[in-house]
């Protein structure tokens, strides 16, 4: 027999260590490779999945409100910015800022990015940072002593379990000149409208969930067969959450980089939370942050807010 090859020691480690676990688990973080990001990008477009758009609505309909949290000069900081696109829509009508940070730990992504920013707003310091935003920042020299606005678009918050999200409301608090947070969130809804968006009818959700096995068995040595696991959405009225899933179909036995994983049927994989939130939670963490929310803004459906926090 062939031995496994494992090309990345970070991804087989974690995911060894999580898979040894009761109940096994997953880091979310290792969805993204090239097709996971691929995949997420077709998640946003889909019916079902309804944060993206209703975000974008709320952020083109109130960015007038938005632009009084942003004083002359200031720089907009952008956690976890990816692509930017909802960004532009506050570039696109914000005047007087005087730089953009966005962060990202895909390096080569980000300066492709920040390059076309360059072109598009000219006039505007874009400095890319590179770097992990649960861990210690070093912001850019040039913006330490200019206000800063920090943006967390797109429902990552919910992402993270609640001590990760009060550590970051607690470092971004931590910032030099720091005068707003402006932070999208995933609202506490009926269950049936947030189980369709994890688990979709074309089953893309599914496809991404189990493209981690796939890159698993590519990259960490492992023989998974993906056809004997099930995606679940499943929400958790205790928790305020959904969960991601990746469910054994049968009893059976996996290899890992040589090491063996015993599954039983029915047994799971954890692969991802995401959290709910409601004006009252998030203004409870805030608080215990230093924060206050200022505003708070939704659509119509009450689906999605931007909330806007002030230091105090």
């Amino acid at each position: 027999m062939d031995k496994p090859v494992v090309t990345n020691r970070a991804l087989f480690a974690d995911a060894l260590a999580g898979l040894r676990a009761d109940p096994k688990r997953m880091n979310p973080k290792w969805f993204y490779d090239h097709a996971g990001s691929a995949l997420f990008e077709r998640i946003t477009e889909l019916p079902e999945y309804y944060p993206t758009r209703t975000e974008l609505s709320i952020l083109r309909r109130e960015v007038d409100t938005l632009s009084t949290c942003i004083p002359e000069g200031a720089a907009l900081v952008e956690l976890g910015s990816g692509a930017s696109t909802k960004t532009r829509v506050l570039l696109d009508a914000i005047r007087g800022l005087r730089a953009y940070v966005p962060i990202d730990v895909s390096g080569d992504f980000l300066r492709d990015v920040a390059s076309d920013l360059d072109r598009a707003y000219p006039g505007l310091r874009v400095a890319p940072l590179v770097g992990d935003f649960l861990g210690d920042l070093d912001l850019p020299t040039e913006i330490r002593s200019l206000p800063k606005i920090a943006f967390f678009p797109g429902s990552t918050i919910g992402n993270l379990e609640p001590a990760e999200a009060l550590n970051l409301l607690r470092r971004v608090r931590a910032w030099p000149e720091v005068s707003a947070f402006i932070l999208g969130l995933d609202l506490v809804k009926e269950p049936g409208i947030l189980k369709r968006a994890y688990d979709d009818s074309a089953g893309v959700t599914a496809a991404f969930n189990h493209n981690l096995l796939l890159r698993l068995n590519r990259e960490a040595g492992g023989t998974f067969d993906v056809d004997t696991f099930g995606h679940e959405a499943r929400w958790n009225a205790e928790f305020e959450r959904i969960e991601m899933h990746l469910v054994s179909k049968k009893t059976q036995e996996v290899s890992l980089g040589g090491f063996s994983i015993q599954f039983s049927k029915g047994e799971s994989i954890h692969t991802e939370n995401s959290h709910k939130y409601n004006q009252a939670s998030i203004a409870r963490a805030a608080a215990e942050a230093g924060w206050a929310v200022d505003v708070f803004l939704t659509d119509e459906r009450r689906l999605f807010g931007v909330a806007i926090l002030r230091p105090f």
